[in-house]
């Protein structure tokens, strides 16, 4: 399967017409508004009465036909709104008011899958950064292998082969084990992927048991076996299409971030084997989204009290954009209820000559950014890095290159490369730390940035390499 980590990329911030009377690229033509949650009735009544929009208020389940019409996200404190140009006039004259709780509108976006192919991630490979560049710092606070398996890939082989060696080199050690601890890391990968040995998961001596974690992506194969026996919560928000997964995409993070201890083929691949899973489709069959089914999904993550929502899609931003303040208020709106929301940092980059910057949603402060790494321990050549300040920093890092995991149903398994493997790896590596500390919202986050190893500079690795202990 191939697919273009290529985004439409947006002109500006202040519209979504040309000027011409057609939408630019990258945007829908509707519009997002924000407002404090607390003063929903009100905000949508100055909706109606000052610019004539009506919106339908959208419950815990999420709208019931969803995209078909003006909604309004009690949870995070955000309308989706469609307005002619005298509308928008009035929408931004109400925002401009500070009477009024209407605080911003904004255009909404297309956003994307951030996935490469398997065979397009080995076109080149991931040399170190170049010399030289600024580190800037987060904006968080300091406080066995079975060959002839099903879905047991070469690059998987190679990839884990790589990791153990680079671990063994870290610690000092030779490729070889010579001690007990290094035979036992050996014996203990020998049914892992890659990226569970280098994280330290296997370590763990939780399983996210009892922390809901939401996934907001394509989707998820709902009857995929390794999944039978687990509680699944789903729900669409792509109007047409259910959440069974047409794509891929959503199958393969919700089995990064879920997956089983134990999966009847093959090593394992998933984080948080204990944790409640929560499915929400906000990308299509194609994995292409809209901000408005992905703020739908978010509120609906926070409505059912997710500590964990990972988002593996984006739309890239320039040097010097910043980040979207409709996002960043429905972030602290669900941290502030106790909701985590982690986004794929992007893959625009080509290093080492072309460094792109954190994408949309990822830059904004309140949402963790995840930037991707290899088996050796060095920044993914396609991963976007920390180039913008105020929100636009990669904050950690995790495995994003030749990822193994599940996949729809008959190909059962995949490995494929993208901050979107990243991020679901981060995102369940939080449900770990949200068990064992009972911690929630930025000060999960904190924990688990403080519990990274070092990696740099901060400008690809935020606070450095994700761990699990």
């Amino acid at each position: 399967m191939t697919e273009s980590n290529g985004f439409d990329k947006p002109n500006g911030s202040n519209g979504s017409s040309n000027g011409d009377g057609g939408l630019r690229p990258g945007y829908t033509g509707r519009y997002l508004v924000s407002f404090a949650p607390e003063t929903m009735e009100k905000s949508v009544q100055v909706l109606k009465n000052k610019a004539g929009v009506s919106a339908v208020k959208v419950g815990a389940a999420g709208p019931d036909a969803p995209g078909s019409e003006d909604m309004v996200f009690e949870e995070i404190g955000v309308a989706v709104v469609t307005a002619h140009p005298d509308q928008h006039r009035a929408l931004l004259a109400v925002a401009a008011d500070p009477s009024t709780p209407v605080s911003v509108v904004e255009p909404e976006r297309v956003v994307y899958a951030s996935m490469l192919s398997g065979s397009s991630i080995r076109r080149a490979s991931s040399p170190p950064p170049p010399p030289g560049m600024p580190s800037i710092p987060t904006p968080f606070p300091q406080p066995s292998l079975r060959t002839g398996v099903v879905g047991l890939s070469a690059d998987f082989l190679r990839g884990y082969g790589a990791a153990v060696e680079a671990l063994l080199h870290a610690a000092g050690a030779s490729a070889t084990p010579q001690t007990a601890s290094e035979r036992d890391l050996f014996t203990a990968a020998a049914g892992a992927t890659w990226g569970l040995v280098a994280t330290r998961v296997l370590a763990s001596e939780v399983s996210g048991k009892g922390v809901k974690v939401a996934i907001l992506d394509t989707g998820m194969d709902l009857h995929h076996p390794d999944f039978a026996g687990r509680a699944i919560t789903s729900r669409s928000f792509v109007q047409g299409q259910l959440v069974q997964d047409g794509h891929g995409h959503g199958t393969h993070c919700v089995g990064v971030a879920c997956g089983p201890r134990q999966p009847a083929f093959g090593p394992r691949y998933g984080v948080a084997y204990g944790a409640n899973i929560y499915v929400g489709k906000v990308l299509d069959n194609s994995g292409r989204g809209v901000d408005g089914d992905i703020l739908a999904g978010i509120n609906w993550a926070v409505a059912n009290r997710c500590a964990l929502v990972s988002m593996s899609l984006g739309a890239p931003v320039e040097l010097g954009e910043t980040y979207g303040q409709i996002y960043q208020n429905a972030a602290r709106a669900a941290e502030a209820k106790g909701t985590l929301i982690v986004a794929a940092a992007g893959n625009e980059s080509h290093r080492p000559d072309d460094i792109r910057p954190v994408g949309h949603p990822a830059n904004c402060p309140t949402i963790l950014a995840v930037g991707a790494l290899d088996s050796a321990l060095q920044v993914a050549y396609f991963s976007c890095g920390g180039l913008n300040g105020d929100g636009g920093e990669v904050n950690i890092a995790a495995p994003g290159v030749d990822v193994y995991s599940s996949w729809p149903m008959p190909q059962r398994y995949n490995t494929i490369s993208g901050t979107s493997m990243a991020t679901p790896c981060v995102a369940g590596i939080a449900a770990l730390f949200a068990e064992s500390t009972g911690l929630r919202g930025l000060a999960l986050a904190n924990h688990m940035l403080q519990h990274a190893r070092r990696l740099s500079p901060a400008r690809d690795f935020g606070w450095g390499f994700v761990q699990a202990t």
